[in-house]
């Protein structure tokens, strides 16, 4: 007797130490609408490869209009138990399929675009306008409703960032959002007086934390950041819902923590509106979302506002911005870059299995392979093995 029970408690005890096992949702670039980059055969072929080496258990994939891809791969996918979702953009990048009432500053300008890639002009359309909104349900049931998805993953949910310089994060300034602020306290023509009248000086802060992000110095730009906020996810949560509504798996593309509310991202009414949320924690990313290169953007446009920080992309501040998100109350899968182009995300193996330790200690529900696994070195799979 005694001899079973002291292996019962030697199992107990491997088992509440044992770790628990990563779980990976890998993402297919199929390019723009039109002219997919891979065959069904191809994206087949590669995820099997990776679901050999590592545990998958979504897959997002998209935005082609071209269904058999999806109706095989789906087939494939929950052959093994794997979840599809359309990889789906809401602000931006829907130009060709359907028409949009763009976004524009305080000043009733359009930001400029950034053309990182055919298919990815980064162009932003207004979050306020319930035509833009009804476009994107209205898109996915025309296009992709009978295509075997499980969900979709909601990318482009912000507003333009600091790459269009201070244009870029003092909008949408249309009429409709006009209202929307004045109905969260906020005159935008004070805002937009304000600017012009103390220059980068109004975007100064007083410090930083991962709980509390930047602390403006001015408050009406603390209450402008607040508004946006809550006006660019307000909307967001109700298209998310709507899709939620039919059973269906949301997950969701956010900044960073420490630049999301520039860009109109409110991570407590995200994660309240999704199954899972995917921060772009990329150390390594010389483009749109990479933490360093949109923190240099939002300096350099800028230059004279005082208080930020210089942060260094390392361990500690990846660690930070993990910690700044451990409160959201839905699934929380870190986006990693393992991809590489040495001019735009040189990472190696070393890179990404240090990313992976740092979420695996804070025991959150696993990683999200950015951003395309059919461009992803097999090393920097590999390093990623049980």
């Amino acid at each position: 007797m005694k001899r079973l029970v002291f292996l019962a408690a030697l199992l107990l005890a491997f088992a509440c130490g044992k770790e628990k096992e990563t779980d990976y949702i890998v993402q297919v670039s199929l390019g723009g609408w039109n002219s997919p980059d891979y065959s069904a055969e191809q994206i087949i072929s590669r995820l099997d490869t990776v679901s050999q080496l590592i545990p998958v258990g979504k897959v997002i994939i998209g935005w082609s209009l071209d269904k058999d891809i999806y109706r095989q791969v789906g087939s494939y996918l929950h052959g093994k138990g794997i979840q599809m979702l359309l990889w789906l953009p809401v602000f931006a990048e829907t130009e060709e399929v359907c028409e949009n009432k763009p976004a524009v500053d305080l000043w009733g300008r359009i930001p400029a675009n950034y053309d990182l890639a055919a298919g990815e002009g980064f162009r932003f359309n207004c979050p306020s306008d319930p035509e833009n909104a009804a476009n994107i349900v209205a898109l996915y049931d025309k296009y992709f409703n009978d295509c075997g998805f499980d969900g979709v993953f909601l990318d482009r949910i912000r507003t333009q960032s600091f790459v269009s310089g201070i244009g870029g994060v003092l909008n949408c300034g249309c009429p409709i959002c006009t209202e929307r602020f004045a109905a969260e306290g906020v005159d935008l023509a004070a805002v937009r007086e304000a600017y012009e009248k103390k220059g980068d000086d109004f975007l100064s802060v007083t410090g930083y934390s991962p709980e509390t992000g930047f602390v403006f110095a001015n408050p009406l730009a603390a209450d402008f950041f607040r508004a946006k906020g809550h006006i660019v996810s307000g909307a967001v949560a109700a298209i998310a819902d709507s899709f939620r509504h039919r059973g269906m798996v949301v997950g969701m593309d956010l900044y960073a923590p420490f630049m999301a509310p520039f860009v109109g991202q409110d991570y407590a009414i995200l994660s309240q509106h999704a199954d899972f949320i995917k921060p772009m924690l990329y150390r390594m990313t010389f483009a749109p979302a990479g933490m360093g290169f949109e923190y240099d953007l939002l300096r350099k446009a800028v230059p004279d506002a005082t208080g930020y920080p210089d942060f260094k992309m390392d361990v500690a501040f990846l660690n930070s911005q993990l910690q700044a998100m451990e409160a959201c109350p839905c699934a929380k899968y870190p986006g990693v870059e393992i991809n590489y182009r040495a001019d735009i995300a040189p990472t190696s193996p070393a890179y990404v299995t240090e990313s992976l330790n740092a979420v695996r200690q804070k025991g959150f529900d696993g990683l999200v392979l950015s951003w395309n696994i059919m461009e992803a070195p097999d090393a920097h799979i590999a390093c990623l093995k049980p």
